[in-house]
């Protein structure tokens, strides 16, 4: 099915009413690429069919592709394809009644790097049928990601598949392998992703999705973004206010110039320091299911333990200390991660090591979007902006923070520490701000102790925006508020997305039920946020 080809029919009529002029916010040299690159995609619209089975949906979902300008300094030079995923509005609400179409929503989960083409399918979920029943669901993977002009830094063989340390305050000799790991990383991005390179990054992401609302022949956008993408959805807002219709900011990345992406990476590994300490009370709160401690500083001494004799003797020879962090990471993001975590530490510590392989061992089926996924994190995060060059500031900095927070920090650097040695030309990070009556009310919801983006960042966020509205999680740390298990979020929501009401310029909810412990925890639902930094 042919969708959105409408600018051809009445011209200049609706390049008007689809908002494919140069927009106000955005006075950059790429503005006027950014409007020729909507026009011609309003002209085309999105051929939507049978999506590849490479992309695992089913038949209810169908896919096309929309066109965007590999760089907008050129904008008929090189052109990109962006997989586009979508299931149409259903039209009726759980009794049978009628609902009007409203548009399409479009969202992002985050990442960097991560894939929105299963946004469709939260139609299927309950809590979501009365959006479905009025927007079609869109999802899309941006530049780089899956089938998007895909970036690779090294050959997902390559990959480590454990058992690897993971020294909470390094040595300087595995400083060092670390400091020639990040150089050769570096290397690789550069070498395989070329000239291109360059222009993987959150600028034009906001471009690109400027191109994809026009499109999907929609006036304005009705967008959605988790984690970072709340971050280039604020970029999308001050480069082109008046193409925004609504839009909902979940967990919301701190878009202060200064904080991209240095600062901010130092304040989300302080603040995992606090969400492990969360984990451990609640583990601790369940010593008679667990057997792990009855206070956290105990639950800690369990976890040293595992993690000691995991250095010593491979669990399943795949899982060793750095396999154990990575999946004890993943509880300072979601709750519902809290019990099988508890779990596999419980029985590893008695003998069973199956559960913790399970949840903690490599996975090679997933090698090629991992090393995907980690490929588009570091091209946006280091070419977004400016970072320290000197490994001695580096080292510094976060000496000291592993002092107070040694659960993730030096993780943290060495996730990012191919910036410093990134050889490609840097942007500098927009000053996100929109004027009072610039911007129609957007919405911003937020956990207060959610590590991943900090509280600290929907704060400054809704400062930056005017007219917005930031919805507080009280008490609550998991990461990815939307569509989730509190039903007082999901209300504000929809009263949002469905009739546009805001509840004034704050509201709060308090915190989703703590999740239940047990030798079988129940799955929550799946978060629509990408597991990744942010």
């Amino acid at each position: 099915m042919r969708a959105a080809v409408l600018y051809g029919i009445v011209g200049a009529v609706l390049l008007s009413a689809l908002g494919t002029a140069p927009a106000k916010g955005d006075m950059s040299p790429a503005a006027g690429a950014v409007a020729l690159a909507a026009r011609r995609a309003a002209d085309e619209g999105i051929d939507f069919g049978k999506c590849p089975e490479v992309e695992g949906l089913p038949d209810g979902v169908r896919c096309g592709t929309v066109e965007v300008p590999l760089d907008y300094a050129r904008p008929d030079g090189e052109r990109i394809s962006l997989t586009v995923s979508r299931i149409p509005a259903t039209g009726k609400d759980a009794r049978g009644k009628r609902v009007a179409r409203q548009g399409a929503l479009v969202f992002n989960p985050g990442g960097p790097g991560a894939s929105g083409m299963f946004f469709p399918l939260a139609g299927y979920v309950p809590r979501w049928k009365r959006i479905a029943a009025a927007y079609d669901l869109v999802g899309y993977a941006p530049r780089g990601v899956g089938r998007s002009a895909p970036l690779s830094c090294q050959d997902p063989k390559r990959l480590r598949r454990g058992p690897s340390p993971a020294p909470t305050h390094p040595s300087e000799s595995y400083k060092r392998e670390r400091i020639a790991r990040a150089k050769a990383y570096a290397r690789g991005c550069a070498e395989r992703g070329g000239s291109a390179l360059r222009h993987y990054h959150s600028l034009n992401n906001a471009r690109d999705l400027d191109v994809l609302r026009a499109a999907l022949g929609e006036p304005r956008l009705t967008f959605m973004g988790a984690s970072y993408g709340t971050y280039f959805g604020a970029l999308y807002a001050s480069l082109f206010p008046s193409h925004v219709r609504r839009m909902v900011f979940d967990s919301a990345v701190n878009p202060d110039p200064g904080q991209i992406w240095y600062e901010n990476n130092l304040d989300q590994s302080a603040a995992f320091e606090g969400r492990w300490a969360d984990f451990r009370a609640w583990v601790a709160s369940h010593h008679k299911v667990y057997g792990l401690g009855n206070t956290p500083e105990k639950v800690l001494r369990s976890y040293e333990r595992a993690s000691a004799r995991l250095a010593v003797r491979p669990a399943g020879g795949k899982v060793g200390p750095g396999q154990l962090q990575g999946a004890f990471l993943q509880a300072a993001y979601h709750d519902d991660h809290w019990p099988q975590r508890a779990l596999a530490l419980s029985a590893y510590l008695k003998g069973d090591p199956k559960p913790l392989v399970q949840i903690a061992g490599p996975h090679p089926e997933g090698a090629v979007e991992q090393e995907n996924a980690g490929a588009v994190y570091t091209a946006v995060e280091c070419n977004d902006a400016p970072w320290p060059t000197r490994w001695r500031v580096w080292d510094r900095d976060n000496t000291r923070l592993a002092r107070t927070a040694p659960f993730e920090t030096w993780d943290n650097v060495w996730t990012n520490l191919p910036c410093a040695y990134w050889k490609g030309p840097r942007q500098r990070p927009l000053d996100v701000r929109t004027g009072p009556g610039e911007l129609p009310p957007t919405l911003i919801l937020a956990a207060e102790r959610d590590a991943a983006t900090p509280y600290e960042g929907a704060i400054e966020l809704h400062r930056r925006l005017s007219g917005s509205v930031l919805l507080t999680e009280r008490d609550a740390g998991s990461h990815g508020v939307a569509g989730g298990a509190n039903m007082c979020v999901n209300a504000y929501m929809e009263a949002y997305l469905l009739e546009g009401r805001v509840p004034g310029r704050r509201a709060a909810c308090a915190a989703r039920p703590e999740p239940r412990p047990g030798p079988a925890p129940r799955p929550g639902p799946a978060p629509l946020t990408g597991e990744g930094r942010g």
